[in-house]
């Protein structure tokens, strides 16, 4: 397979902060001194850093609600803050969407995977796989085997996202009040000037349209960190243009083409809103997690609540409305518990089914749906265990030693009730008009080695496998 991943690449610092540690911050000047405001921006999140209390407010929310969230750094005086007092003792890795899902398809055997890179740093191009991937404009650039230093990321330019993993179980004392950790999360702070304005490398631009029609599929994303506004006077509309532009463009000279845009944690409404709306009419899939679903409240009419409380009967609800009203081919829903396909069956049904019975629609098994959500979530868990993928026999390996989610298998059952749906190996489906629901528990481990990029690598291992199996049909 050969495919292209844009947006996003940028270089995460991931430090796993403790209960402990956390209060000693907030106890510290200038956190104490700030102690109110930084308790009414945990009520009223900002989404924003401009101050080190948006920053302490941000982590101290995420620890408190066991949620995820990324917001975005604005701020040199946090910025300066956060490198002297977390980046020698973190771990460098690869970061972005985009960049992380280039290396999952690397890893996993993809022939050619050609990543849009907004700084190509000696620092940045050290973390990428090194398999199949290429860099437009860089003839002949191998990714470095160069030791990713601390001293090295410091360059002015590189764009860096903080990622601060937390504990199930760990407590805090947030200004005196103890606090236990509900769920193992991360909070995110970006720094991140040049994929805030979805930078579209030159060099990516015109190797695409050179070489599109011998690609087999795009993987897209990066667009949950857009401003709704720039100081140079344009606006998030603007890029998103651009974007669809550009995906229009490569979809007329390629029919064959497969196109996935993932979302991720807007700090807009109207941004999460218009994207949806937008990529929907030229996306082939598009995918979420439950919160970012969520959002999507005003298109689907759903509570939000109960969606993130993962109420099986209102989440499938709120997708199966979304794919229905803008006749989306494939909408892709993965969280902690389970992952969740909504796809059209007239579409799937040359390629994408084995049937029971010929004479009976209800018995059609959409047996390579399963299969491809079975190897999204096995790589997704295989990289929570061990922190890397390295090849599908290592996948296997490690998955196969991984247990079901048990908040999933109680899904399922819900599943099979509100729906009268059928069960399919550890899973369950139900059919919809043209369009059929597929969900699969996850597979866990008890100490994951980060949760940071789970999310993506889902997803790219997911397109992959449909890819193939499309292909193989």
């Amino acid at each position: 397979m050969n495919i292209l991943c844009g947006y996003n690449v940028n270089i995460d610092s991931v430090y796993r902060i403790r209960g402990e540690e956390f209060t000693e911050l907030l106890n510290s000047n200038p956190f104490f001194q700030a102690r109110t405001e930084i308790l009414k921006k945990i009520e009223k999140p900002p989404e924003m850093i401009n101050s080190l209390s948006d920053f302490a407010a941000g982590l101290a929310r995420c620890m408190k609600m066991g949620c995820g969230a990324e917001w975005l750094g604005q701020s040199p005086l946090v910025l300066d803050f956060l490198k002297d007092q977390y980046l020698e003792k973190s771990l460098v890795r690869m970061g972005g969407n985009a960049g992380i899902m280039a290396n999952v398809l690397s890893e996993l055997g993809a022939f050619k995977v050609v990543s849009n890179i907004a700084v190509p740093s000696k620092a940045q191009l050290s973390l990428f796989s090194k398999k199949g991937i290429q860099f437009p404009g860089l003839p002949g650039k191998k990714p470095s085997t160069i030791n990713t230093s601390a001293k090295l990321i410091r360059q002015k330019e590189a764009p860096i996202h903080f990622v601060f993993d937390f504990s199930k179980g760990d407590r805090f004392s947030l200004f005196g009040k103890e606090v236990s950790i509900p769920r193992e999360n991360r909070f995110i702070a970006s720094f991140d000037e040049l994929n805030l304005k979805l930078y579209i490398n030159p060099a990516f631009e015109n190797y695409a349209l050179q070489h599109i029609k011998e690609m087999d599929g795009a993987l897209l994303s990066g667009f949950h960190i857009l401003l709704e506004n720039y100081p140079e006077g344009f606006t998030y509309l603007d890029r998103l243009e651009k974007a669809f532009s550009q995906i229009k463009t490569w979809k007329t000279q390629n029919k064959k083409l497969a196109v996935h845009v993932e979302l991720g944690h807007f700090s807009s409404l109207r941004i999460a809103r218009d994207v949806f709306v937008k990529f929907a009419e030229v996306s082939d899939s598009l995918g979420m997690n439950e919160e970012e679903l969520a959002m999507l409240k005003p298109l689907h009419k759903i509570p939000q609540d109960e969606i993130i409380k993962r109420n099986i009967q209102r989440l499938s609800k709120a997708a199966l409305t979304l794919a229905v009203e803008y006749d989306l081919s494939r909408l892709l829903i993965h969280t902690r518990e389970f992952g969740l396909s909504v796809f059209k069956e007239k579409k799937e049904l040359n390629n994408g089914y084995e049937e029971m019975d010929i004479d009976s629609k209800e018995n059609l098994i959409p047996k390579k749906e399963f299969e491809a959500l079975d190897f999204g979530l096995s790589c997704a868990a295989a990289f929570a265990a061990s922190g890397k993928l390295k090849g599908r026999n290592f996948v296997k390996e490690v998955a196969a030693s991984l247990p079901r989610s048990n908040f999933g298998k109680v899904k399922v059952q819900e599943f099979l009730e509100a729906f009268e749906g059928k069960p399919f190996q550890k899973g369950a489906f139900a059919h919809f008009g043209d369009y059929t629901l597929c969900m699969l528990p996850t597979l866990l481990c008890k100490t994951p080695v980060s949760t940071v990029g789970l999310g993506d690598t889902f997803t790219a291992s997911f397109f992959l496998r449909r890819l193939e199996l499309h292909v193989q049909a």
